[in-house]
């Protein structure tokens, strides 16, 4: 099954339609939606390494537009849809003391786990949740996640076809390692909030 989906996004890579996935995948990831851009981004990068910077600014962008997403579930309904999300990570009793950490440490908690495997949807939501200033939010936003797929993308561009040589030769391999950091991620979301 791992095999039939890369194969997918390397296909995909030379379909129109893919980009569009891909813009979803991103824009919903930050804010409900459990699997990283990055399932895509990679695949579909190492299948056409020129498109590589286009792939990250797309995802960039529909991050950083699912992040208000994010913001304003957490801003306008948190009681009833945040909470939910929250909780599906077992997190609901740490947001007060994360919206505490806002107050003093916003800017650097947004720019650290917008770079970690660390699920971003808890970052954009409690940001709403908390009042974080939508402008200070957007600007950090778009540096981490434009800085997370920005050096991927250079990566995959400067190293396209050796990493892609790599990584089908292990696919299981990348793929297990790639499951047990977005696992740590929540992991340590869990007992860093």
């Amino acid at each position: 099954m791992l095999r039939r989906m890369y194969d997918w996004c390397v296909a995909a890579a030379y379909r129109p339609a893919a980009k569009w996935i891909m813009g979803t995948v991103s824009f919903l990831e930050s804010s409900v939606f459990p699997i990283p851009p990055d399932a895509m981004l990679i695949p579909m990068s190492l299948a056409r390494p020129e498109k590589a910077y286009s792939y990250a600014f797309l995802c960039t962008w529909t991050s950083v537009l699912g992040g208000l997403l994010g913001y304003a579930i957490g801003a306008l309904l948190f009681d009833s849809v945040g909470q939910w999300v929250i909780s599906a990570y077992g997190l609901g009793s740490e947001v007060d003391a994360f919206k505490e950490y806002y107050a003093k440490w916003g800017a650097v908690i947004i720019l650290l786990k917008g770079l970690t495997p660390i699920p971003y949807k808890l970052v954009t939501i409690t940001s709403g949740f908390a009042g974080y200033n939508i402008f200070l939010f957007i600007l950090f936003s778009i540096i981490t996640r434009g800085a997370r797929f920005f050096i991927l993308a250079l990566i995959l561009h400067r190293y396209g076809d050796r990493a892609r040589t790599i990584i089908e030769e292990r696919l299981t391999l990348w793929a297990t390692l790639a499951a047990v950091l977005i696992v740590v991620g929540i992991v340590a979301a869990v007992y860093v909030l």
